[in-house]
């Protein structure tokens, strides 16, 4: 098989997706179906099994072509971000009516009913996705039950200001491969953050330092960065909140901090990534 990327590239050494034939050689293809994400969020594992390492996870109302069912994991293309992997097969169903809204808090619960009383059904993060199909009081009336409203934004309404957005997880704990409010990597940060944004990015940080924004000649004395900016190391990502402070998942603190650029820039070449690779501007 030729080398593409397995993060991106729906073929392994036994079957590829139909759409590759004669670009992948495989004994076998499949045309794959598309299906939706049913709970409030699954992990994407590398292997099928269950304690198998976690690239990223799929939240509620994400699709996914399934190329493979076998032994409860369904081998998959994510559509909102292209990546593949074996999620748990229990959590998909057919795909449903569009979406309307998503979520756009750190996380929120759906109610049975439109009262706070409730115990909850289950536990959103931000960027999952609903179809809101009336109101009752101060919730909104979705498939999977009552949501507050006022933590739900139109599918069309971006929010102006993606730092801001990453803001709201300050002090989440980090987690390799998380995207929710319950835990998230440095990547996944920067991911949710301008998905809220209305700017589609790429999962994980190699991926992002190509696609995002233009670079700066970081090194050129007297440069000035500015809120918003991305730094990024081999491996590592961070979002500029001013010129001086950088705000980042990481392993250091086991949580999203916000901590000053020069201070990460000495730790992180001492301890674990080495020099800054670009920073890039949106």
């Amino acid at each position: 098989m030729n080398a593409f990327d397995r993060r991106l590239t729906p073929a392994r050494a036994d079957l590829a997706a139909a759409h590759l034939s004669g670009a992948v050689k495989a004994p076998r293809y499949a045309e794959g179906r598309l299906l939706q994400v049913r709970d409030a969020a699954i992990p994407l594992r590398r292997m099928p099994t269950p304690d198998g390492a976690v690239d990223t996870e799929a939240l509620l109302g994400e699709t996914a072509t399934v190329y493979e069912e076998e032994e409860g994991f369904a081998w998959c293309q994510l559509t909102r971000d292209g990546y593949v992997g074996y999620l748990a097969a229990n959590g998909l169903g057919p795909a449903a009516a569009p979406a309307t809204h998503r979520i756009s808090v750190p996380r929120t619960f759906v109610y049975p009913g439109p009262d706070l009383k409730l115990p909850p059904l289950m536990t959103l993060s931000m960027g999952a996705r609903l179809r809101v199909t009336g109101t009752q009081g101060a919730f909104s009336v979705t498939p999977q039950g009552a949501v507050f409203t006022t933590h739900l934004a139109a599918l069309a309404d971006h929010a102006p200001d993606f730092v801001s957005v990453a803001e709201m997880f300050l002090h989440t704990p980090y987690l390799w491969g998380g995207k929710t409010g319950i835990g998230l990597d440095c990547s996944g940060l920067a991911q949710v953050a301008l998905d809220a944004a209305g700017i589609a990015a790429p999962r994980d940080s190699d991926m992002q330092e190509k696609a995002l924004g233009r670079p700066l000649a970081h090194e050129a004395p007297g440069l000035r960065l500015r809120r918003g900016d991305l730094v990024f190391w081999k491996g590592h990502v961070g979002i500029m909140r001013d010129a001086e402070t950088l705000l980042h998942a990481n392993g250091h603190h086991m949580l999203v901090v916000s901590e000053p650029l020069a201070e990460a820039r000495a730790r992180i070449l001492a301890k674990s990534h080495g020099a800054v690779t670009s920073i890039r501007r949106l």
